[in-house]
């Protein structure tokens, strides 16, 4: 029976610095080095810097994309439309020397000034609330803000947003002893 030795070479061994030497810069006594030539691949942090970037990109993307509801702009045109109406309405009282209202119809997205006959139609995608005086509310989707002669109000709020499960929104917040009109983010 003829036995044959078959040599195996020894994986190639790893250098006190962690690098793996090549077989025979080991065997030649060479320095320890990294092995390059055909090495290609990412890092793992290279990747995930990848991703992170890629989710950023398509959160800022996705809403413009989708077009679901209003965007910020229009949102912000609404609120200084509504903002102008009121201001002119107070405007309106203290010159007239009578009180003025400033209606809102919340279901249709329209508003006008009192004894003006021009209404104002804002965005479909827009939301509108009202929280005001109980004695101005005519309905459940129609109300009112009144300002006095003197230039106040009995005050109130008109929220334009993009719907309820929407967090951004622009208050046109009307102060009930002064009048005065402010529009909050």
């Amino acid at each position: 029976m003829v036995e044959k030795v078959v040599k195996v070479p020894s994986p190639a061994p790893i250098c006190s610095n962690g690098l793996v030497t090549t077989f025979l810069a080991a065997r030649r006594g060479g320095m320890c080095r990294a092995v390059r030539g055909n090495a290609r691949g990412f890092t793992l942090l290279e990747m995930m810097v990848v991703l992170v970037l890629l989710t950023i990109i398509m959160a800022a993307a996705l809403p413009i994309l989708l077009g679901d509801g209003p965007s910020d702009s229009e949102m912000r045109s609404a609120a200084r439309q509504l903002a102008a109406a009121a201001r002119h309405a107070r405007s309106e009282a203290v010159a007239q020397r009578r009180e003025t209202l400033l209606v809102l119809d919340l279901e249709n997205r329209r508003f006008k000034i009192d004894e003006d006959p021009r209404e104002y139609q804002l965005s479909e995608a827009i939301v509108l609330t009202l929280f005001t005086a109980q004695t101005d509310q005519v309905s459940d989707t129609i109300g009112s803000i009144r300002f006095f002669p003197d230039g106040g109000s009995n005050g109130g709020r008109i929220t334009v947003g993009a719907g309820e499960s929407s967090d951004h929104k622009y208050e046109v917040d009307v102060d009930w002893l002064t009048g005065r009109v402010a529009i909050l983010e």
